[in-house]
């Protein structure tokens, strides 16, 4: 049953990369690479190399990134660098013998279509485990060295890559390039955490125990029970009494029921909600992808 299981995920993600692979592919030769656009990270390099010294797009993308699949061998292990190595791999022939015809010459369709296809083709390959850019395993070596955050060290790379662009093409095609940055980052963060995006809520209500029997019986939800106290008012600051702060995990399509069925029992109950990035284990809706 394990080996049927394991046998199952490895083939998804062969087909996560695959077709992730040729959705980039089209991004670039079907938008960017006609237009002279740019993108943000090694990709964005590699386009900005093809563009001003007419080196081959494929393999300047394989060169450009070999140093960070051998970073990333020791950052997260050698079977994701072998992984990379062969989608990049991959992406390079694509570019190389797969006839794309230009789809648009309109620089705001190419900047904003593109952005989302390229953003769609490297969401489907980090679903499959491996990586078509290698900026972020850099950031990732970078924050062990620094106080930075890996968003702070990717905009600063970026950035870089952005002025550059300005000086050689032109403010025009900079900003372009990050118009097509920002659309691809979006679609990214929507491919690999999709619609049931974890989200945690946080409820402190007098009425917890009305709270909690609806949320478990009710809809279903796992819980956490923080003992707590409330009050503590400006002109009652004496004044608390003990409570149970209810603390639960849904997807963020159930958030609007959730908090109905919590007003509904307390209106004026405190709710909080804030996004997860990562959850397993426990009383949880699985995730229809990956």
């Amino acid at each position: 049953m394990k080996l049927i299981h394991d046998l199952t995920h490895s083939l998804q993600d062969v087909v996560y990369t695959i077709v992730g692979v040729l959705i980039t592919s089209f991004a670039l030769m079907g938008f960017l690479v006609p237009n002279e656009f740019l993108d943000g990270g090694v990709t964005g390099v590699s386009l900005l190399l093809h563009d001003v010294f007419h080196f081959n797009l494929g393999l300047v993308i394989v060169l450009a990134n070999i140093p960070f699949i051998i970073m990333g061998a020791y950052q997260v292990n050698r079977r994701f660098a072998f992984k990379t190595l062969a989608c990049i791999s991959f992406l390079a022939i694509c570019l190389e013998f797969i006839p794309f015809h230009v789809v648009t010459e309109d620089l705001l369709l190419a900047s904003v279509f593109g952005g989302f296809f390229l953003g769609l083709g490297i969401g489907l390959a980090m679903r499959g485990g491996c990586a078509i850019d290698g900026l972020e395993v850099l950031a990732l070596y970078t924050l062990k060295r620094s106080s930075l955050t890996v968003s702070e060290i990717i905009l600063g790379l970026n950035a870089i890559i952005f002025t550059i662009a300005a000086m050689y093409f032109g403010i025009d095609t900079s900003l372009y390039a990050m118009l097509t940055y920002f659309i691809a980052t979006r679609t990214i963060n929507y491919v690999i955490e999709g619609l049931e995006e974890y989200t945690g809520v946080t409820i402190i209500s007098g009425l917890s125990q009305d709270i909690k029997e609806k949320l478990v019986l009710q809809l279903g939800r796992g819980i956490t029970v923080y003992k707590g106290e409330r009050g503590f008012m400006k002109h009652s600051f004496e004044v608390s009494q003990d409570c149970d702060i209810v603390f639960t995990i849904i997807t963020r399509l159930e958030v609007r029921r959730l908090k109905n069925v919590v007003y509904e029992i307390d209106p004026k109950a405190f709710v909080f909600t804030h996004t997860i990035k990562e959850a397993a284990g426990g009383i949880l809706k699985k995730h229809s992808g990956h």
